[in-house]
């Protein structure tokens, strides 16, 4: 079931957010990912409308946008590949007219998928926290 973040989902939310951030980037240091979990907490989340999807009382994917951004969408580790992540951008996709993401371009699984989802790289930059390259994706104007 997708249903809208209460303050009660924090804590599963950061989990699945924490463990999938160190395994799709394996190529950033896990300390990066955990000296970010109180911003998460505190600001992030907050400042975001987020959206999770459950089964069983478990929450088991979230998304976030921040305005028209894409900030976050994370499914756990052992739920992947049940499109559940389909689920997740597709919801958002009707939440906007325009909808733009940030993707590490070391993490082909993720910026495939978007691409499958309608999302084009409209640039390429190096992302100031990391030092690892980035693309902006933008969803393609021929979106409905």
């Amino acid at each position: 079931m997708l249903r809208k973040y209460n303050n009660k989902d924090i804590n599963q939310v950061l989990k699945i957010w924490l463990s999938t951030s160190i395994t799709a980037h394996h190529f950033i240091e896990v300390e990066f990912w955990k000296s970010q979990l109180e911003n998460m907490r505190n600001i992030y989340i907050p400042a975001s409308e987020t959206y999770v999807f459950e089964r069983e009382n478990m929450i088991i994917g979230f998304y976030s946008l921040y305005g028209n951004h894409l900030a976050a969408i994370f499914v756990s580790t052992k739920e992947q590949g049940q499109g559940i992540g389909t689920i997740l951008i597709t919801h958002a996709k009707q939440q906007r007219k325009q909808l733009s993401l940030s993707v590490y371009k070391e993490n082909e699984a993720s910026y495939q998928f978007y691409l499958k989802q309608d999302f084009t790289i409209t640039s390429e930059q190096v992302d100031k926290h990391t030092g690892h390259t980035e693309f902006t994706m933008k969803l393609s104007s021929s979106h409905k």
